[in-house]
């Protein structure tokens, strides 16, 4: 699983678009329904713990900004055996990459940063 790129609309994956939110699992792409980190519950975390092999850790990418994510959701995911890693976004993005690229069984709960609709690739932005 490879993050090519993203924009305010969506992420390029492994080559193919996925509009809005989206969650990345080891094998699969599925569309996330939260609107902004606010709608983020333990409910939409649930995906992450329902997988084998056990997911070691989920990267959230929040928008342009990294925003804090109730501290309830945090520890249920601990008490889970899962860490979690939030960031902005585009860095976001990279650091799913980066684990993946280890070998690390990981996962991403990404929100698009808002903005422009330019293309931003992640291999150029590696360069």
């Amino acid at each position: 699983m490879y993050i090519d790129s993203y924009n305010s609309r969506g992420f390029t994956v492994n080559g193919n678009r996925v509009l809005g939110p989206c969650a990345l699992l080891p094998h699969s792409v599925v569309q996330w329904n939260v609107g902004s980190h606010q709608d983020i519950t333990e409910e939409s975390f649930s995906l992450f713990w329902m997988l084998e092999p056990r997911i070691e850790i989920v990267v959230v990418g929040t928008g342009d900004r990294t925003e804090r994510l109730q501290s309830h959701l945090l520890r249920a995911m601990r008490q889970r055996g899962i860490a979690v890693e939030v960031q902005d976004t585009p860095n976001a993005c990279a650091t799913f990459n980066f684990l993946c690229h280890e070998g690390r069984v990981t996962g991403a709960a990404l929100i698009p940063p808002p903005g422009g609709a330019a293309l931003t690739s992640l291999a150029q932005a590696a360069e």
